[in-house]
């Protein structure tokens, strides 16, 4: 799925968030978002995606200008900031429930989601008992299940240890070659240059692009 977002502006109050952003995401491709805490990448992923609603620009997914108003881009699986679920269930029952509502998906490939983070062993734990790796797993987890065609990680891999970071990048290179539009935000410069195809810095309300040998991610 292609997303051209142009011209993209937000404020907050006095507070100028994004202006004039254009970035143009096409299929088979990984893309990363770079820079500080509060340069705007959380921001521009929860529009993107019709968590908050912008001030002025276009978003089109596959040539078609979506209305967050009115509907929401089908095909899309995010997982933007802190993921948020049920305390008081399993996270597999977290990940039942949100499958429900839909109904594409059958209880196999909720489980194999969760093995793709290696969170099989704590399948059946109680949300409110997992540690923050564990609860970051189970957003990914959530992103990916439906198999969507665009996936979208915000810092996706804080507090997760080295070995399931490392599956759960070579699971997204493989969907990378599935033609899948992957869009990543961290501000870990190595998951960046690692794995992405192209790499935005988010800087002072405005976006660029940048090579993978900028020193300044």
């Amino acid at each position: 799925m292609k997303i051209e977002v142009k011209n993209l502006s937000k404020s907050f109050k006095e507070n100028q968030i994004l202006d004039n952003v254009s970035i143009t995401f096409s299929e088979g491709k990984i893309y990363g978002l770079a820079g500080r805490n509060g340069s705007g990448k959380s921001v521009f992923l929860k529009i993107i995606t019709g968590l908050y609603a912008k001030d002025a620009g276009t978003i089109l997914y596959n040539s078609k200008e979506i209305n967050f108003q009115k509907e929401f881009p089908h095909g899309v699986g995010a997982l933007i900031e802190k993921p948020n679920f049920f305390n008081n269930l399993s996270g597999y029952e977290n990940l039942k429930l949100l499958a429900n509502i839909q109904n594409k998906i059958s209880n196999d490939e909720i489980l194999k989601s969760l093995e793709i983070v290696n969170l099989t062993e704590e399948k059946d734990k109680k949300y409110a008992k997992y540690s923050l790796g564990m609860k970051q797993k189970l957003g990914i987890a959530q992103a990916i299940m439906e198999q969507p065609e665009v996936i979208i990680l915000d810092e996706p891999f804080n507090g997760i240890e080295e070995f399931s970071v490392k599956k759960i990048k070579e699971y997204l290179k493989s969907l990378k070659k599935q033609g899948k539009t992957i869009i990543l935000s961290s501000h870990i410069k190595e998951d960046l240059q690692e794995l992405c195809d192209f790499i935005y810095l988010f800087d002072d309300k405005k976006v660029k692009e940048i090579t993978h040998e900028t020193e300044n991610i």
